[in-house]
């Protein structure tokens, strides 16, 4: 299928967490089939399986695969939980890009920033809070450019500072919440001096 080319070309440079036996289905297409489970309101490893066994055929026809089962939830919870964060998240950053170049002039974009609590992410067992994320959105075309993790010791001014670093900005219009309007906000606040 021709539209997902680049994204599984991308999900193909993950490295794959598995032993070289357990390589029974390929790692880019279980990860393409659990963001469209995702994306159909699957929420759960089990929903995972269950989206890939109704739509096997129509799978297997369109990617041109011989899958005769889909994995077990099991096998695809593994997976998913093994995978290095860090390599998902430059690979999406890439497929982000790829589908942004040309469709719009960098001078024209507005990338907006803002800090997320991940639902359901708190354990009030374990004394964690939430989980917080903080994402460059690109308003024109209505794509999340990347997202970075915010410390769960600080706020959103350090991680906000780190990704307009490692996303290409220049000549973008970008947006903040008014936490960010500081005059210095880079630089460490002052010790208090001894009177």
């Amino acid at each position: 299928m021709r539209s997902f080319d680049q994204l599984i070309s991308l999900l193909s440079e993950i490295p794959d967490p598995r032993r070289a036996e357990g390589k029974v289905y390929k790692l880019a297409y279980v990860l393409l089939f659990s963001i469209l489970a995702g994306v159909t309101g699957g929420n759960s490893y089990r929903s995972i399986e269950t989206f890939i066994t109704v739509h096997r055929r129509r799978l297997n026809a369109a990617f041109d695969l011989r899958w005769k089962r889909a994995p077990a939830h099991t096998a695809i919870r593994y997976i998913l939980l093994h995978l290095d964060p860090k390599a998902v998240e430059q690979a999406f950053r890439r497929h982000a890009t790829g589908l942004l170049d040309g469709a719009t002039a960098a001078s024209k974009r507005t990338i907006a920033l803002d800090g997320k609590v991940l639902r359901g992410s708190f354990d009030n067992f374990r004394d964690h809070k939430a989980a917080q994320l903080l994402h460059a959105f690109e308003t024109g075309a209505g794509l999340v450019l990347a997202h970075i993790d915010i410390d769960e010791k600080s706020n959103e001014i350090p991680a906000a500072q780190q990704l307009l670093g490692e996303l290409n900005v220049a000549h973008s219009t970008v947006t903040l919440d008014a936490l960010h309007c500081q005059k210095k906000p880079s630089r460490l606040p002052r010790k208090s001096r001894r009177k």
